[in-house]
């Protein structure tokens, strides 16, 4: 499905991005795309996600959440990792 396309990216979101389902719409959004990975609520209030995918699955997981009805995200810090090889699915870590 995605071919030599697929990269892995760690992004840090800030904003209201907890107590309004944003790990579950993440989560949705992510295993109907075909996304692999993880999200993460973290202490100080921001989200973190390890994503896998193309470029554009990416893409399309974020403008998902985007449109949460709760979910306002001001900010994003992103950078890429390496692939993790074999990775199955996306989960909600606690």
């Amino acid at each position: 499905m995605f071919g030599n396309n697929k990269i892995r990216k760690y992004i840090r979101f800030y904003g209201d991005v907890q107590a309004v389902g944003f790990r579950y719409y993440a989560n949705k959004a992510a295993n109907l795309y075909g996304a692999t990975g993880w999200v993460r609520n973290e202490y100080d209030g921001s989200v973190s996600m390890e994503i896998q995918a193309s470029e554009r699955t990416i893409d399309d997981v974020i403008a998902s959440l985007q449109r949460g009805t709760y979910i306002r995200i001001d900010r994003m810090e992103v950078k890429k990792l390496e692939l993790v090889p074999d990775e199955r699915g996306f989960r909600v870590r606690y």
